[in-house]
């Protein structure tokens, strides 16, 4: 078997194809695209202007290795602030190109070949690729729709003696979940129990709406096994950018690091000085940020009900999860597929977040990190699947 085969049966059963096949049918049906999560407005202005000055002001080389000292002293200072959590800026935070990247490193430097890693599924897809890329297995345990609540008794089952990681990724994309105390306290119990290792997907951290995201390494025995992602790009409406971070113990700071070094080595370093910026920002300008997409998450719940959808409960993300099986379909691609050219809107089928979709097989995820507007367009055109009228080409 070749590497490229290996890869390939590592990471069967996500068809993560389908998100440039839908963004190719937004383009050529003149749809609007609620299919990939990124906002179509800029985040806070202050954010984007210290981008400019910091360009302006020459910082355009390579930053050290680690990122900029003021980034990382911005990351410790916001984890003691909202969280309570002391990190030693120095020796104890890393910028990543991103989560993505920090997600990479992290699998690449913790995981040997046939080591496992437990993902909650349904799984982003980075995850998958990583873990395959690292010569690991990714061992799922399913959140059942349409609560998507933790099963800690699965999670125990999957657990066995080649097992390396436990990935959280909480609030959760695509599902919206954000976990609870209780079920939180459950994965910290069974990661001291096993001597685990967990890592844990914090990107949408600020951006939880029904629910206060609790981070796993605030809980007791967790702070040093655990190694907590996140990234500006979602809470400061800048994805493009891929400024991340991972913060953890020295020993697992080490040796992220030491892979991060030989996939991107550095990363946007003007980009660095302006999330500086953002990071300490107000803890109300934050807040009206989630103010702001909790108001869209309702617009669009509200109009996807309105088009005779089952909609599934979402507390935070960019996210909500439909069943299209409300509308007598059973197949969610064939429906994201035709979607497009019935109504003129873009989804992506949630198959693509399993590797066995079964039951699942009927979902759809929908973006709503949109303007107003283009909701409110796109609620007119999903109300037409009800009314079973067909869009006029333009």
């Amino acid at each position: 078997m070749t590497r490229q085969e290996y890869l390939v049966s590592r990471m069967r059963g996500f068809d993560t194809t389908i998100f440039s096949e839908m963004s190719a049918l937004a383009v050529r049906t003149g749809s609007i695209n609620l299919g990939q999560g990124f906002p179509d407005t800029d985040g806070p202005a202050e954010v984007f202007e210290a981008a400019v000055e910091a360009i302006r002001a020459g910082h355009n080389q390579y930053p050290p290795g680690r990122g900029i000292p003021a980034l990382r002293q911005a990351i410790a200072d916001h984890q003691q602030r909202y969280y309570g959590l002391t990190y030693d800026p120095d020796r104890e935070v890393l910028v990543t190109a991103g989560a993505t990247e920090a997600i990479a490193a992290t699998m690449l430097a913790l995981c040997e070949s046939g080591d496992e890693v437990i993902v909650l599924e349904p799984t982003y897809d980075s995850y998958s690729a990583s873990i395959a890329l690292a010569g690991a297995v990714l061992r799922p345990v399913t959140l059942h729709h349409p609560e998507y609540r933790l099963d800690i008794d699965a999670v125990r089952a999957a657990v066995s003696p080649r097992t390396r990681l436990l990935m959280i990724n909480s609030p959760h994309n695509p599902t919206g979940r954000v976990l609870d105390r209780a079920e939180l306290t459950a994965i910290a119990e069974l990661a001291v129990e096993r001597d685990l290792i967990v890592v844990t997907d914090e990107v949408y951290e600020h951006l939880a709406f029904d629910r206060a995201h609790i981070p796993l390494a605030t809980l007791p025995g967790m702070r040093d096994r655990t190694i907590t992602i996140s990234s500006a790009g979602k809470t400061f409406s800048c994805t493009g950018w891929k400024v991340g971070w991972v913060c953890a113990s020295p020993a697992l700071t080490d040796a992220v690091a030491t892979t991060k070094q030989f996939l991107t080595y550095v990363n946007g370093a003007p980009f660095q000085h302006a999330i500086v910026a953002g990071l300490a920002l107000p803890e109300n300008r934050i807040e009206d940020i989630a103010t702001n997409l909790r108001n869209r998450r309702d617009q669009l719940r509200d109009g996807l009900l309105a088009a005779g959808l089952d909609v599934h409960p979402c507390e935070g993300t960019y996210f909500l999860t439909v069943d299209v099986a409300s509308l007598g379909e059973s197949d969610g691609l064939a429906f994201c597929r035709a979607l497009p050219e019935r109504i003129g809107v873009v989804a992506i089928p949630s198959s693509v977040f399993y590797l066995d979709p079964g039951p699942a097989r009927s979902l759809v995820r929908f973006a709503f990190c949109k303007q107003a507007a283009v909701l409110d367009g796109a609620v007119r055109r999903l109300v037409e699947l009800s009314t079973h009228r067909v869009r006029s080409p333009a």
